[in-house]
């Protein structure tokens, strides 16, 4: 208990908690336009998979270096994992960064920007799933499965249809969801181990031991990058940025909040990827705008169903 004293800081207020979520999932909702265009200016191509890999592994190797130093700023001292963490940081960067962003690396790339912001946040379901039926870590409610069911009809609306916004292929859509799966698998991890390591320490040294290994291998097998402009390397440094402070805002949010209070916010994820999809890509000009609002709905529905508090027992 805090001393009376001792003043909260402002991420521990009501103030902080609105400012540092809605932040947090504009940066993230940012991600899916920006590797797009990204990949205009780095000239690569729906086809140059080891290309695609390359991207992606600069761009979190250095989201890891930059979160690392900002956590080391923040805390005072430089973050280093503790004795025995390096499983850890290993199992977290082979499912959070390189199978879960090689898959969504490629997929945005045989798809539509909106896509890939509306199918991410369904990583949430697919923890809830994973850590009830798998893992035993929670019980599976009927509240759980509605929401869930309701995220996962969103995912469906937004895939149907044959015209130019709809539709489905299995290394577009498809690889998608399975990087949605994937994070949701890495949520479950990271419940599991942050009990037992600094989530940010987790999260910069994973990033930046998963980028290392997606930008060795794809060198490895052709991969490059042909920049346009120096403006292509402002960008990635912002995709690096603005995955290392998301991610730090997050952390910080959760170590002092109830997972549901902040949690619940990951519906605006999807608000702000369709609305910049169409700003910065033109897809405003594509998109089915009634399925695209309704699934929209239905996946924000999704989420805060699952996160609304269970009653507690008298």
């Amino acid at each position: 208990m805090n001393s009376t004293n001792s003043k909260p800081d402002f991420l521990s207020t009501t103030a902080g908690v609105l400012a540092g979520a809605v932040a947090a999932n504009l940066l993230w909702g940012s991600a899916s336009p920006c590797i797009k265009l990204g990949y205009q200016l780095f000239q690569v191509g729906s086809s140059e998979v080891m290309s695609q890999i390359l991207f992606a592994g600069i761009r979190f190797f250095l989201a890891g270096v930059l979160t690392i130093l900002m956590g080391s700023l923040l805390r005072g001292r430089v973050l280093r994992p503790k004795r025995g963490s390096g499983g850890m940081v290993l199992a977290l960067a082979m499912m959070q960064t390189v199978i879960q962003y090689t898959f969504f690396y490629i997929g945005l790339s045989q798809a539509l920007g909106f896509k890939g912001s509306i199918t991410s946040p369904t990583s949430t379901f697919f923890a809830i799933l994973i850590a009830s039926l798998i893992l035993r870590q929670e019980k599976l409610t009927g509240k759980k499965i509605l929401g869930s069911l309701i995220g996962f009809a969103g995912v469906v609306v937004v895939n149907l249809g044959g015209d130019s916004a709809g539709g489905f292929r299995l290394t577009g859509e498809g690889f998608l969801i399975l990087a949605a799966f994937s994070y949701g698998c890495s949520s479950v991890l990271i419940k599991r181990f942050s009990s037992r390591e600094d989530p940010v320490v987790l999260s910069g040294y994973q990033f930046a031991l998963g980028g290392a290994l997606m930008t060795l291998v794809a060198l490895l097998f052709g991969g490059h990058l042909e920049p346009l402009r120096p403006a292509a390397w402002l960008l990635m440094l912002y995709l690096g940025f603005l995955s290392a402070v998301a991610y730090t805002i997050w952390s910080l949010l959760l170590q002092r909040h109830p997972v549901s209070r902040i949690t619940v916010f990951a519906f605006l994820n999807p608000v702000f990827g369709v609305v910049l999809s169409a700003l910065l890509l033109g897809e405003g000009k594509i998109l089915n705008v009634p399925r695209c609002l309704l699934a929209m709905a239905l996946v924000c529905l999704g989420v805060w169903i699952v996160n609304i508090p269970e009653k507690q027992k008298a």
